[in-house]
């Protein structure tokens, strides 16, 4: 299954404490739920502003998916 590194802007993600970081995995990880077996999220590697996530899917359609539900989710 192809691999997938996704660039995430996240000001101050670099300072987050280990349960802010925390929330936002949980949110991803209710989105990969939903969307099944087919999408797998690997490792996440977090930088100043920044969070690189490491996702295994079948094509990249489906990363984009993810990212669409998880920032729809986000802002309510």
């Amino acid at each position: 299954m192809p691999k997938y590194v996704i660039e995430r802007e996240v000001p101050g993600a670099g300072k987050m404490t280990p349960e802010e970081l925390k929330n936002i995995s949980q949110t991803s990880c209710g989105v990969l739920r939903n969307m099944g077996p087919d999408i797998q999220w690997v490792h996440s590697y977090v930088t100043g502003d920044k969070i690189y996530c490491i996702y295994n899917a079948p094509d990249e359609e489906m990363i984009r998916e993810h990212a669409r539900q998880g920032a729809s989710l986000q802002t309510l």
